[in-house]
């Protein structure tokens, strides 16, 4: 969806919110001219650094072997061992080597969160029959009818509430801080979206849903992972610059012009005041026709009017509302396209 959205061409300049990479990758498999991926977070840069290794020295299968999300005999730490990173990069590893010996991409917070989910929630509510029967391939009167009859149970419901409740999701799930700026219960936003993913969104093609459910892709990849993509991916590695700093830092000592930018959901631990003075630095680096591609998960923030006004900012909202309807990362309560006229 963020491909597709952005539109990136070989001469654009990106700027990603590195996370683990999974966006700045699939942007660089596009061919722009420089992806720029930044983080405040060193754990995450290192992610990224780890994974460009992997994708320029071991195969796909192998990649997602080192990786954990396919079964497979593999000793990782010798395979990480003949990877080519920079020192700061290995010592970070070296001082983690049990995420690497587990599979790293499986080891992040939130991963072992949906792990707990998985493990101890889900089977209270649902047989493995009916988890199957979710995920099986079906139309879409077909889902909504799975979902009414069979899924959307008392114990479902209650469940759910509890375990994505604001408590539960800022003790194990996410940093308590990411909901600082969240009105109200978030539960029940969170359910809303969960019933579109597993009725409106084939469920069965849903790489998120899979993993959450199993554990594993079971075959149906995220855009960076997927086959099809690997070599596009290994042929654009060095276009990728990697920075530890934040948006502002980037915007200060960047001397030219961004022509898109992934900014994930970065707006909603901030308040529109704050997100106001950020997005106007990075739209005095922005180009002319610069694309701004970002979600709210819990807290609304969005480009306010004055800004639009200002720089000519505009926002198709039944578009936005199209790729929001698609995007299988469903969590997500809103997805904005700001193009910059």
């Amino acid at each position: 969806m963020l491909v597709k959205a952005l539109d990136i061409k070989e001469h654009d300049t990106v700027l990603s919110i590195a996370s683990a990479g999974d966006n700045a990758f699939a942007l660089a498999a596009q061919g722009p001219k420089k992806v720029y991926a930044i983080d405040l977070s060193f754990a995450q840069i290192a992610c990224c650094e780890l994974r460009r290794a992997m994708y320029r020295q071991l195969s796909h299968k192998e990649h997602l072997v080192f990786g954990g999300v396919i079964k497979g005999e593999m000793d990782r730490a010798a395979v990480f061992g003949r990877l080519d990173l920079p020192p700061p990069v290995r010592a970070y590893w070296q001082h983690n080597i049990e995420l690497i010996t587990k599979g790293f991409m499986t080891q992040g917070k939130f991963e072992k969160y949906f792990g707990l989910f998985r493990k101890k929630v889900l089977p209270l509510i649902h047989t493995k029959g009916r988890v199957a029967g979710l995920v099986a391939a079906k139309s879409e009167e077909e889902r909504r009818a799975f979902y009414d009859k069979v899924w959307n149970n008392l114990r479902w419901k209650m469940m759910f509430r509890l375990f994505f409740s604001r408590f539960m999701m800022g003790r194990f799930g996410r940093d308590k801080e990411f909901f600082k700026y969240v009105e109200g219960g978030i539960a029940d936003k969170i359910l809303q979206r969960a019933e579109h993913a597993l009725t409106a969104l084939d469920t069965s093609q849903n790489p998120y849903l899979h993993y959450i459910l199993y554990g594993e892709y079971n075959g149906v990849f995220p855009y960076a992972l997927r086959e099809e993509n690997y070599s596009k991916i290994q042929s654009n590695l060095d276009k990728i610059e990697f920075c530890k700093m934040s948006v502002e830092e980037f915007a200060a000592a960047h001397n030219g012009k961004i022509d898109a930018f992934n900014l994930s959901d970065i707006f909603e631990y901030m308040t529109q005041e704050a997100m106001d003075i950020l997005y106007e630095t990075m739209l005095q680096k922005a180009a002319k026709g610069a694309r701004f591609a970002y979600w709210n998960m819990l807290a609304p923030r969005k480009c306010s009017g004055y800004l639009a006004e200002k720089y000519g900012i505009k926002t198709d909202e039944g578009q936005n509302a199209r790729y929001l309807f698609d995007d299988k990362a469903f969590f997500y309560s809103k997805f904005y396209l700001d193009v910059m006229e």
